[in-house]
């Protein structure tokens, strides 16, 4: 998971969250997965779990998480030995990690059902589409239904945007940016997948990424 190593190795050189101490900072293992799908860990902790995932640690193997193989390359998707529950009330036995986070897989056709529930817009319309498929009169009533099924659904709420400028005799400063997401894919259809995504930017002095 060369991606997972990369924001693991830039927030290496980040603080935790100023509110916490050294002795309140949680190991790896100790870090449960709900609270890395519901955005409660700090970004350079997220990317230290993530990244013993398959370390030294060995956290997926001690867990007993299975790894699963599926048609998606942006996806380190597992099964989990037993199920969880995440926003509230939907349970999943199937997790998967990408490069900046990590994802619950719901059995959840529709996502915007969830969306609703936890504020989240689309940000990818489908509405002009399926309406100029209408317009046309060259679509069958097959087609325009299954335009209308197949509606692509990516959306976020940002929960934390926070820019930390460089120190006094420092080099780089960071951008901490994490954000509630929930979205379909084609690889996984009648699926809904919900999680959350810890991104770090390394920036110059005046706030510019390199």
């Amino acid at each position: 998971m060369k991606p997972i190593l990369l924001f693991a190795a830039l927030s290496a050189a980040m603080p935790v969250a100023a509110s916490a101490t050294p002795s309140e900072t949680p190991r790896p293992e100790q870090i449960d997965i709900v609270d890395a799908i519901e955005c409660r860990l700090d970004a350079p902790v997220y990317n230290g779990f993530a990244l013993a995932l398959n370390g030294e640690e060995k956290i997926a193997d001690e867990r007993g998480w299975v790894p699963i193989r599926n048609k998606n390359f942006l996806m380190n998707e597992y099964e989990l030995p037993a199920p969880i529950v995440v926003a509230g009330h939907y349970s999943t036995r199937r997790i998967a990690f990408t490069s900046s986070g990590v994802l619950a897989i719901l059995d959840l056709a529709d996502p915007a059902l969830l969306a609703r529930e936890q504020g989240i817009a689309n940000a990818v319309d489908p509405n002009p589409m399926i309406e100029a498929t209408i317009a046309s009169g060259k679509a069958t009533p097959r087609e325009i239904e299954a335009a209308t099924r197949s509606r692509k659904f990516l959306g976020e709420k940002i929960l934390v945007d926070r820019t930390e400028l460089p120190a006094p005799g420092e080099s780089f400063g960071a951008r901490t940016v994490i954000g509630r997401n929930v979205s379909n894919v084609t690889t996984h259809l009648g699926k809904t997948l919900y999680g959350c995504s810890y991104r770090i930017e390394l920036i110059d002095e005046h706030g510019k990424p390199f």
